[in-house]
Parts: C-alpha cells; sequence; structure tokens
C-alpha cells in the first residue's frame, strides 16, 4: 500500500493496560478467546490490517500474559508498559514514549484502539483514518447511538454539530447525561497534536485518571477541529467488562462468522447451535448439521457433510467427506471418507 493512501495510519496504539477486574479470572481480559481468537488478537489483527508502519500494545496488569499473547499473535508488535499513573491519556503517553525512542518525532495519524472491542473491522478503521485526513481534524472519533448511554463517555456537540468535549458518566451533569451518543474509545490524532497536548493533560475529574478523551475538548481551544464516525452497527463499539458480556460479543461474532460462510456456498442447517472459529475455512456445498463445532484451524473441503454434534479442533478434511457425530483434533481426513469416530481416527 502507497503511503499517500490515507487510510494508512502512521502508528496505531492499542490499549491493553486495565485490570479487568470484573471478569473474575486469573486469565486478563484481553487474553479471553471469542471464536478462537484472544480479544487482544482480534484487536491487533484488525489495526495490521491497515499496514501501519508501527503497532503499539501498551500493557501493564498481568503484563506477561498480555504482552506474550500480543507477540504470539503479532510478533513485530512494540511492546509499552504503562507506569503508575492512571488513565488511559496516560496509558496512550506511554505508547508515544515508547514509539519516539524508535522511531523519533512522528508524524501522520495515530490510531488508538481498545484490546476489548473485538468486533470492530478494519474496514471502519480505515474509513475513520481517510475521513480524519480528508477533513483535517486534530481528532477524530467513533461514536455510535444507543437505547442506553449508561457507563459510556457521552459525545457532547455544539450548535453547529462539531464534537467538542467527551464527557465521562461519573463527571456528567443531568443533560450531558441523558445524551445518548457515546464514545466508542476508537481514535485518529494528528500525531504531533496528540503528543503536546497530552503533556499538558491532568487528572482534575472524579477517576484521579489522565482522560485521553481531554484530547478532543483541547481540539477547538487550539483553532483545530474535532469531527467523529458515527457507526450503525453499534456491536462494533461494545467492549467487554464480564463474562456476561464476553457471552454476548461471542454469540454476536459467531452469528456473523456462520452469515459469511452461508453466503460463500456452505449450508448450515442451525447457526444458533453451530459454533465456527475465525480461521476454519469450509469450501462449498459442504452441510453443517446441528451442535456442530469447528475450532482452530480447521480445514474443510467442499462437498462435505458434517454432523449432527461433530467437533473438529485443528483438522484437514478432504472433499466429499461425511463426517456423523464425531469429535477429534489435529488430524487429517481424505475425500470421500464416511465412517464412525473410531474407523476414522484409529
Amino acid at each position: 500500500m502507497s503511503r499517500q493512501d490515507v487510510s494508512r495510519p502512521t502508528a496505531v496504539i492499542v490499549l491493553a493496560a486495565g485490570q479487568g477486574t470484573r471478569m473474575k479470572s486469573e486469565l486478563s481480559k484481553v487474553v479471553h478467546p471469542l471464536a478462537g481468537l484472544s480479544m487482544i488478537g482480534h484487536a491487533l489483527r484488525t489495526a495490521q490490517a491497515l499496514t501501519p508502519e508501527y503497532v503499539v500494545a501498551v500493557v501493564r496488569h498481568q503484563r506477561e500474559q498480555v504482552m506474550n499473547e500480543a507477540l504470539r499473535v503479532l510478533p513485530n508488535a512494540i511492546i509499552a508498559d504503562q507506569d503508575e499513573i492512571p488513565g488511559t491519556g496516560r496509558a496512550v503517553l506511554c505508547g508515544l514514549a515508547e514509539l519516539r525512542e524508535r522511531a523519533g518525532e512522528l508524524s501522520g495519524t495515530v490510531l488508538v484502539t481498545s484490546g476489548d472491542v473485538p468486533l470492530l473491522s478494519s474496514d471502519t478503521l480505515a474509513e475513520l483514518v481517510r475521513a480524519h485526513a480528508e477533513a483535517g481534524h486534530a481528532v477524530s472519533l467513533v461514536s455510535t447511538i444507543v437505547d442506553d448511554p449508561t457507563g459510556y463517555g457521552r459525545i457532547i456537540r455544539d450548535e453547529a454539530g462539531n464534537v467538542v468535549a467527551i464527557v465521562e458518566q461519573r463527571d456528567a451533569t443531568p443533560e450531558q447525561a441523558a445524551v445518548r451518543e457515546i464514545n466508542a474509545g476508537i481514535y485518529a490524532f494528528d500525531a504531533a497534536f496528540l503528543y503536546e497536548t497530552l503533556q499538558g493533560v491532568g487528572t482534575n475529574n472524579a477517576q484521579g485518571e489522565v482522560y485521553l478523551t481531554d484530547v478532543v475538548a483541547a481540539a477547538s481551544p487550539a483553532g483545530r477541529t474535532a469531527g467523529a464516525l458515527v457507526l450503525e452497527d453499534e456491536w462494533q463499539a461494545r467492549g467487554c467488562n464480564d463474562r456476561a458480556q464476553l457471552a454476548e460479543l461471542g454469540a454476536e461474532l459467531n452469528r456473523r462468522i456462520c452469515l459469511a460462510h452461508m453466503r460463500q456456498g456452505v449450508s448450515i442447517v442451525d447457526p444458533t447451535s453451530t459454533w465456527i472459529d475465525v480461521d476454519v475455512t469450509i469450501g462449498p456445498d459442504t452441510t453443517i448439521w446441528p451442535g456442530t463445532i469447528l475450532r482452530g484451524n480447521t480445514h474443510i473441503e467442499g462437498g462435505s457433510e458434517l454432523g449432527p454434534h461433530t467437533t473438529l479442533t485443528n483438522v484437514t478434511v478432504g472433499a466429499r467427506s461425511v463426517l456423523p457425530s464425531l469429535w477429534g483434533s489435529n488430524v487429517s481426513l481424505p475425500a470421500d471418507t464416511i465412517g464412525t469416530p473410531h474407523s476414522i481416527l484409529d
């Protein structure tokens, strides 16, 4: 991709330093899997799809877990450590400091995403970066409109419709709390403006944190503008804080995966009981019966019939195979195979 392509950012910073205590797990929140890939894995793949010069993962809590998973998914990722000062703004500043040590002063667009928004698409990020560059904004962000904005930062606009601030739930007035347009925590920044502004952002808020959202409010006083890309697909903006939200996101992601396969010629009799990981490939004219689970790097060639209640993990299945009520892992099944688990796997 050419450097003249305005949808390509200079860097993407993925924030993954939070504790995630509501998961109540020894596993870091962003390392929890969704459709066969960790949440931070989804974030890093989405970032890398834009072919930025640099991808940075900012870590702190359960550092080794998160760092190891980030490097497993994206070996060339840069790891930056957030210090003891809390807040998303501080996390981004730590990421920028690590980048500047390696690359010197940055120019162009710096994209900031979260490690716990697994349904965000690379198309949305590319659209955000392109709109940001073409408008010449200091800051552009992703927002969405929801029925219940509780817990999210509210997008505050002036009379002309320009974004002038993002107000967090704990700092909002009753009038601001009634706003239904929320911040998705996904931003495109002018690199120089971001670095300069963050150095002056304080912690004068209910949380005592360095808010990244304060950079948005700094645009207008500096004679710059801030824009917003409003998502119609609110699932792309949904984060994950607990196991219930993880299950909701997983179900929606699985629905989308099944839909994509069906549109490529795969018959899935009951998508609600069929679970397919993101790296699974399935050839056309395959039929999948209810209760089937396809995991890991499983590859199904065309014309096959799976299930009901077949579970395969890291399996390669030849064309026109028939696998009823089968479980298996790390095997290759030849074409035109018909049989039971024992006759196939033993």
